[in-house]
């Protein structure tokens, strides 16, 4: 019964924690993520955010990203949250920063360390520096070198693209 007892209350200890973790993906190689865009039927807008808990303006910006989940996630609206933190750093930064900033949009580790060669793939001119933001729908790429100061520019940024390639934003929630 003492047993009993000490694993419920481990369990009710440990549990919470466990709770509030996010949920994510690691993808050993760039292709994965490729793979993943290319599942996206071409009517859905993806808005993919590279970032690393190591980035302070990426950091600062997330927010901006969950409000813009949650305003618009639906089945042709998708927001992204590549992560390049190293999978080394997985349990002592990556997951106690997911935990605190309880983000609410699909994430992916990328964990390729061949930057050289998949970084070219995201964006020619790309030199990798974070945050980066690229919005894509079917063949329609746009990209953002520079973290967003508010909620208001990331949206409008969104809202551009929609309009240069012809595609209404969906509607939001708020």
């Amino acid at each position: 019964m003492r047993t009993l007892y000490t694993l419920t209350l481990l369990s009710l200890w440990l549990l919470p924690g466990a709770l509030s973790a996010q949920v994510f993906k690691i993808y050993d190689n760039f292709s994965q993520l490729e793979e993943r865009i290319a599942q996206a039927p071409g009517s859905t807008l993806l808005v993919i955010n590279f970032w690393a808990t190591y980035c302070k303006p990426c950091r600062e910006e997330l927010p901006y990203f969950n409000a813009l989940h949650e305003k618009y996630a639906n089945s042709d609206f998708r927001v992204i949250l590549v992560s390049l933190d190293f999978k080394s750093e997985l349990e002592k930064k990556f997951i106690p920063f997911l935990r605190d900033a309880a983000l609410r949009p699909e994430i992916i580790l990328l964990a390729d360390r061949y930057q050289d060669e998949w970084i070219p793939r995201v964006k020619p001119d790309w030199p990798g520096t974070l945050p980066l933001t690229m919005l894509v729908l079917g063949n329609n790429r746009a990209f953002r070198e520079e973290e967003f100061q508010n909620f208001g520019e990331l949206e409008q940024f969104v809202k551009d693209f929609c309009e240069k390639v012809g595609q209404p934003l969906p509607e939001g929630s708020n």
